[in-house]
């Protein structure tokens, strides 16, 4: 298997995307394009569970070395495990979605779709990549076409909310290269692997780790720097939503796992009472903040605050079973939040609103989009047989494992926050899709076919993980063994 597929096809989708001419054209390829990904997603996790079913132990499956800057030893490393999989089916899932939510984007099409593509592409190079270097300057792809997508095509305050946006991730990446550069100038390599295998000085680790940490954490919502989310989620256009809480959030749950926590377990071990303490914070204060809010868009940003606390919750305890739990939480919040952004891009899309009061009885008219909407919170809240309470319980259990009594009174704190969540999912849907509709939306009409399709997609995922979770743990498994290995070096339970 070829991993620089991955980055090809988005590649020559983008390039093709502005070669074409007229909305069906350009639609069609950004959705071919995307189809391809999704195609080598599947081949690629077939080709992996094959070779793992052939007895390969290695940590990393289809590795490619090539030297690119020989000087400063940067090379286009890359290289797959099970928590690499997960991320890129995951980011393949919601492209194709995003790609059909926005089909009737007419407002500079070419452009548009080609923003969406170049962030895909961004994604894809930074799960693959075993180097540092090359793992941020995909990240830096990864950023760009947030800024324009908001700016130019969202909704409200756009333009604040692009700028912040921006500033607040172009600060979260000088931090992550302030930790990466002092992890070479200890090492004198950018390789992941080769670096596992060094033991870099304490001191160093307790230095470097917090600017690493910190700068992948500003991606993932981590608190207090966690201030772009509502403005940036709520402003931009329906599949931007999607990538950016999707997708884009998971770039910083996963440079926190694979980067500061494997390369600097020492540090981890050191500041994860830190890492708890803030992940507890964001979880509790998301939650609450959420049964603040009246628009609907709103009320998923700040959700989106307190599901990311789980991730960091889960990396910060250090257990196996909860950075099982964390990688988990990462792809369901995906599926699940990029469902409820789209399930809320339809409801803007015919209603013309956002505001809770001013909907109602939207199942009478759009029953599929209604339900969605229900699905979408059902698995926010956290309901058995949907992938949110598998990822949720795992965190838990995973948790419980540190016998310090903060550590457990952190767990116990966390987990009550399901009881705000249910508050809050409960009351959104019940005024919106529930009780009396207004007149003039009853001639409203329900999902077109690309809007079943999309929504189909991502549910078809959460139900998958709620209903045969072995599936990703069996999947995720040995490489979170790989990660505990590196982890053990440093860290023995309370």
């Amino acid at each position: 298997m070829n991993l620089s597929l991955l980055i090809l096809v988005p590649l020559l989708t983008a390039v093709a995307v502005l070669l074409g001419s007229g909305l069906k054209q350009i639609r069609a390829i950004a959705f071919i394009g995307s189809l391809v990904q999704l195609g080598l997603a599947a081949n690629l996790l077939f080709a992996f569970l094959q070779s793992k079913g052939n007895g390969n132990i290695s940590p990393m499956l289809f590795e490619y070395n090539a030297s690119w800057f020989a000087p400063l030893h940067i090379n286009y490393h890359v290289g797959v495990d099970g928590i690499s999989i997960a991320m890129i089916l995951l980011t393949s899932l919601i492209v194709v979605a995003g790609i059909l939510v926005s089909w009737s984007m007419e407002n500079l099409s070419k452009e548009y779709f080609f923003l969406l593509v170049l962030l895909s592409m961004g994604a894809y190079g930074f799960f693959i990549s075993l180097d540092l270097f090359t793992l941020f300057f995909f990240l830096e792809i990864a950023v760009i076409p947030k800024f324009l997508l908001i700016g130019i095509w969202g909704s409200g305050n756009k333009t604040n909310s692009a700028m912040k946006l921006a500033l607040m991730l172009m600060a979260g990446s000088a931090l992550v290269f302030v930790g990466l550069m002092g992890i070479y100038y200890n090492t004198h390599t950018f390789d992941i692997m080769e670096i596992a295998k060094m033991q870099i000085p304490l001191q160093v680790q307790l230095f470097f780790f917090p600017f690493a940490f910190l700068g992948f954490g500003i991606f993932a919502a981590l608190f207090p720097f966690h201030t772009w989310v509502p403005d940036g989620h709520a402003s931009a256009p329906t599949a931007a939503s999607m990538f950016l809480a999707g997708i884009s959030m998971k770039l910083g749950g996963y440079g926190c796992l694979r980067v500061a926590t494997y390369l600097m377990p020492d540090a981890a071990h050191s500041y994860s009472w830190i890492i708890i303490l803030l992940a507890t914070i964001a979880i509790i204060y998301g939650a609450f903040a959420t049964m603040m809010q009246t628009d609907l868009k709103y009320i998923n940003a700040y959700s989106s605050i307190s599901h990311c606390g789980f991730v960091i919750l889960g990396i910060g305890m250090l257990t196996k079973t909860s950075i099982n739990g964390a990688v988990i939480q990462m792809v369901s919040h995906g599926l699940m939040t990029a469902l409820f952004f789209a399930a809320i891009g339809m409801i803007y899309s015919r209603t013309h609103t956002r505001m809770v009061a001013q909907l109602g009885g939207l199942l009478k008219v759009m029953p599929f989009i209604a339900t969605t909407f229900v699905i979408a919170g059902l698995c926010s809240l956290g309901l058995p047989g949907f992938s949110g309470f598998v990822a949720e319980m795992t965190v838990f259990m995973g948790s419980w494992q540190n016998v310090d009594g903060m550590y457990r009174l952190a767990t116990i704190v966390s987990a009550a926050s399901i009881v705000v969540t249910a508050v809050y999912i409960l009351r959104a849907t019940g005024k919106s899709i529930m009780g009396p509709i207004h007149q003039e939306h009853e001639v409203l009409f329900d999902a077109t076919w690309n809007e079943k399709l999309a929504a189909v997609l991502l549910i078809t995922g959460i139900v998958i993980i709620g209903m045969a979770p072995f599936l990703i743990t069996n999947l995720i498994g040995p490489s979170t063994d790989n990660l505990m290995l590196q982890i053990g070096k440093a860290i023995t339970l309370k």
